[in-house]
């Protein structure tokens, strides 16, 4: 077999078939491997929501915020008239280090306690309110709090229109059944 002249031409066709490949192999893979990897964050969704609500009459949110790093994702535990029961972070893409504190920071025993508080108007203490931030994590800690205000905002809406945590919601809104 003959040896391919070094072109710009023939190294361009070769590396663009090997591009191709690739990402046939990758795509392959992914429609492989997608059904299970929903499936496994739907059980932890589940899970998560059972931990955040730890066995108390609640109602457990899904909330998104942007964060330092990115998307934050929080599932957050709410009592009926809005105290905070449990968090559970799902998705970060914060610092590990830094950012990445906000799975413990705010839990009972931590210095930016949030639990049994009531949310809506959580904030940082850098911003004037009572909430220790994560040392030198401000836009995560600010993130975390929008997404614990913000399920309270769900709260406050399902609550609104007259209908009970016993039946599911629109949104992100899951019930503990």
């Amino acid at each position: 077999m003959k040896k391919l002249e070094s072109t710009w031409y023939n190294m361009a066709l070769v590396l663009t078939g090997i591009a191709v490949v690739a990402g046939a192999a990758l795509g392959y893979v992914n429609s492989i491997t997608a059904p299970t990897i929903e499936a496994i964050k739907a059980q932890q969704e589940k899970e998560a929501e059972q931990q955040v609500l730890n066995g108390q009459e609640g109602t457990a949110f899904k909330e998104t915020e942007t964060g330092f790093g990115g998307a934050l994702t929080v599932m957050v535990g709410l009592a009926p008239d809005g105290k905070v029961l449990g968090y559970k972070v799902l998705e970060s893409s914060e610092t590990p280090g830094l950012g990445a504190k906000a799975d413990f920071w705010f839990q009972k025993g931590e210095k930016g306690n949030i639990i049994g508080k009531t949310a809506g108007k959580l904030t940082v203490s850098k911003d004037g309110g009572d909430v220790d931030a994560i040392t030198a994590s401000t836009i995560t800690s600010r993130a975390f709090l929008k997404c614990i205000n913000a399920a309270y905002e769900e709260l406050s809406k399902s609550n609104a229109d007259g209908q009970s945590g016993a039946s599911q919601q629109a949104g992100e809104l899951n019930n503990n059944i």
